[in-house]
């Protein structure tokens, strides 16, 4: 099944399509021990602060799940859906990332690392431009196969990669403003 994602302006549209067109994903619950969901995120995890990753953990994934992939998007940035981060072929047995996790494309457990919005490998925290409050999106999803795509693979080739893949999900959403 292959989860498909549409922002019309600043509204967020999720919904799964199956082999017919129509079907469900199992869920998965993301959260965080740093923030809650819909939450402020602090400081620590922004442009305005150390901007390391924050911790996240998740529940037992369903049958066949081969690898997790991650996303974090601010659809509120102006003119773009900004990349913050994603990390991918994250290990079938992992319930969770550390805080803080290097700006490396490959990491130590076989996870991969693609560049974000601010032309860095890894994490870019939160930074709006002054006066507002943006909506950072944290997706996760459990896939019945590893990526293992080439060094400077694009979040275009990662979704086009993890299509009709997709197990289960999750969303995490976080808010900052300056």
């Amino acid at each position: 099944m292959a989860f498909k994602v549409f922002f019309i302006g600043t509204l967020f549209f999720a919904f799964v399509v199956g082999p017919g067109g129509g079907g469900s994903a199992a869920a998965l619950e993301l959260k965080s021990p740093a923030f809650e969901n819909l939450g402020t995120i602090p400081a620590k995890y922004t442009c305005e602060g150390a901007d390391v990753s924050p911790s996240l953990s998740w529940d037992d994934p369903p049958e066949g799940t081969k690898s997790f992939c991650l996303f974090c998007e601010d659809p509120d940035a102006p003119h773009t859906i900004w990349l913050h981060w994603v990390i991918y072929d994250i290990p079938s047995d992992a319930r969770g990332l550390p805080e803080g996790i290097p700006g490396e494309h490959r990491l130590g457990n076989g996870s991969k690392q693609v560049e974000n919005d601010f032309g860095n490998i890894g994490y870019g925290g939160p930074c709006p431009p002054p006066g507002t409050t943006h909506r950072y999106f944290f997706r996760l999803y459990a896939l019945d196969t590893k990526l293992d795509l080439a060094r400077g693979a694009t979040k275009r080739q990662l979704e086009d990669a993890m299509e009709g893949h997709t197990l289960a999900f999750a969303k995490f959403v976080g808010l900052y403003g300056r």
